[in-house]
């Protein structure tokens, strides 16, 4: 199959379920445009902020996005390109798109709470503080994972197998744009909430903002260690973690969400100017290098089909910004349908080169792939081949930063709602309680806990990820479909996306679990090891009892009228 094929299933699929299903949703759940969203009924200037439908979809997209959809298919792609391609499709229209939607509804209609919340008023007390304590611990894992992989793409200095040290251009040109976006983030920030201005306007300001931002970068290239950039990025997510999200989260993410719809648009483009072919087979069978199917390729292709991790995003963050119900479709449904779209340009790229053609390229890492086939696309249109691995390989490098500082506050709001119950009087708290529901308290405890850990490395930790990622998936949709179940609304598209990810989660993590008590047994734990153990066993012992309640409350008889 040839990559303009591939691009136009994609194409009309994705649009296709956009216009017909995510409007049967609206539909189905009963949108009303009328209603008094959670970001004006509870206006507080920190949390809960009113904004555009573009600005919030920025945010959605550049949180759940990242580097995800480009590193998941590119893995996942040993198992052959159909696979791939049918999860990508298949999992990002009625898993994902409909977990992000059912997300983001379930909290607007309960004053832009997350989905501990939702789970504690339908489910249980005991299950949202379950849930909370595995949010917590999953935040941890994503902070010190993707905090580790950004300070890895920011060292400006690569040691070769002689020790000779050199500086990394790229790097450096990387970590100059990042560095931009934040204060330009700022200064769009005000702009926005002050100058009062056409969308339209504040659009072209952020635009010129990114050109500059990018052309600066790579002009001014700053080399610091991984060990300087880790102390770095953080006191930036400290800082980023506390302050309004009109202040730098809202532009920061609308700034690198244009960053990154202009990769895709250029990809797009070069693929249809280039047509590559396919060089993957389009199978190669239920067991490869020792990695089965079933449940690896559904925990590798997280981003780009369901990540439960889009599910705190929407019901944390976005949910507290959406001025009207009606823009709950594009902003969540849209963002992760956008976000597939993106899934199937990556296996493209990865199909474009022939057996070990990449590797003679110097291209090693899932980005690098990634970008010197979008170059290969598009030096076909006449484009320098140099200055657009360049360009794609700053985007996807920069967008390695975009879902930090989301993650960082969605664990400091578990970490404090873990604590606070509705019927507790604030003035009245014992001195632990203020203590532990301080947001201060609250991101620095759960900060300082993802700093030792990425210390460990993110190699350590991504094995883990991507099950309790799923497992998280499973948890929303359970406290979705219960919530759909008690306001009297149709739940029964969720039923099917529930029970298969339950089966996913819990068959990888238990064969993580099985592999690190053998290693156990025979060589003992490293470090590293001995925290994926803790944390698995912790991660699915708590997924295991919430869904079992959640099941529970869907297998009850409805309440009398």
């Amino acid at each position: 199959m040839s990559g303009i094929m591939m691009m136009v299933i994609a194409i009309v699929v994705l649009g296709g379920a956009y216009l017909l299903y995510g409007r049967y949703l609206e539909k189905k759940w009963g949108i009303d445009p009328n209603a008094k969203t959670p970001a004006y009924e509870l206006e507080d200037g920190v949390d809960y902020v009113p904004a555009d439908t573009n600005v919030v979809f920025g945010h959605q997209f550049a949180s759940i996005a990242g580097a995800g959809p480009i590193n998941g298919p590119i893995q996942a792609a040993v198992f052959g390109w159909l696979p791939v391609l049918l999860w990508i499709l298949v999992g990002g229209v009625f898993f994902g798109a409909v977990q992000d939607f059912a997300s983001m509804y379930a909290s607007v209609k309960n004053k832009g709470r997350t989905i501990g919340y939702i789970i504690e008023e339908y489910i249980g007390k005991l299950g949202k503080k379950l849930f909370l304590l595995f949010c917590w611990l999953f935040c941890i894992l994503v902070i010190a994972a993707f905090a580790d992989v950004v300070a890895g793409t920011f060292n400006g200095f690569n040691a070769d197998a002689a020790g000779t040290i050199t500086k990394v251009a790229a790097n450096g040109a990387v970590a100059t744009t990042s560095l931009l976006f934040i204060l330009e983030a700022v200064a769009l920030g005000c702009i926005i909430k002050y100058g009062k201005l056409n969308k339209w306007v504040n659009t072209a300001i952020a635009i010129v903002m990114l050109v500059a931002a990018v052309a600066l970068g790579l002009q001014f290239p700053v080399f610091l260690s991984r060990e300087t950039w880790h102390i770095i990025i953080f006191i930036y997510i400290m800082i980023a973690c506390v302050v309004p999200v009109w202040a730098l989260l809202q532009p920061r993410d609308y700034l690198n969400s244009y960053l990154l719809i202009f990769m895709i648009v250029g990809a797009i483009v070069g693929i249809f100017v280039a047509n590559p072919s396919c060089n993957l087979n389009a199978f190669n069978g239920f067991t490869v290098n020792g990695q089965y199917l079933f449940p690896i390729l559904f925990v590798t292709i997280a981003c780009g089909a369901v990540s439960g991790f889009h599910s705190l995003v929407s019901s944390g963050t976005a949910s507290k910004q959406i001025k009207n119900e009606k823009n709950m479709l594009p902003v969540s449904f849209g963002a992760m349908l956008m976000e597939s779209m993106l899934a199937v340009i990556a296996l493209i790229a990865v199909a474009s080169f022939a057996a070990g053609e990449a590797e003679a390229q110097g291209l090693t890492t899932q980005p690098q792939i990634f970008a010197g086939a979008i170059a290969n696309f598009l030096s076909a249109a006449g484009l320098p081949h140099e200055l657009v691995f360049t360009l794609i390989n700053l985007a996807v490098s920069a967008f390695a930063l975009t879902s930090l500082d989301s993650v960082a506050r969605v664990g400091r709001l578990s970490f404090q709602e873990f604590f606070m119950d509705d019927d507790v009087d604030e003035e009245q708290m014992s001195p632990f309680l203020k203590v532990v529901t301080n947001k201060y308290f609250a991101t620095i405890l759960t900060l300082v806990l993802a700093y030792l850990l990425a210390k460990v490395g993110y190699a350590e930790i991504w094995p883990l990820f991507g099950s309790a990622n799923q497992l998280l998936s499973v948890l929303a949709l359970v406290a979705c479909a219960v919530f759909l179940k008690k306001t009297k609304r149709q739940g029964v598209m969720l039923w099917v996306p529930m029970a298969f990810m339950m089966a996913v989660t819990f068959t990888a993590l238990s064969m993580t679990i099985i592999k690190l008590g053998k290693a156990f047994a025979t060589t003992g734990l490293s470090l590293g090891n001995t925290l994926q153990l803790v944390f698995a066993v912790l991660l699915l012992i708590l997924g295991v009892i919430v869904a079992i309640q959640g099941i529970k409350k869907l297998a009850e008889k409805p309440e009398e009228a």
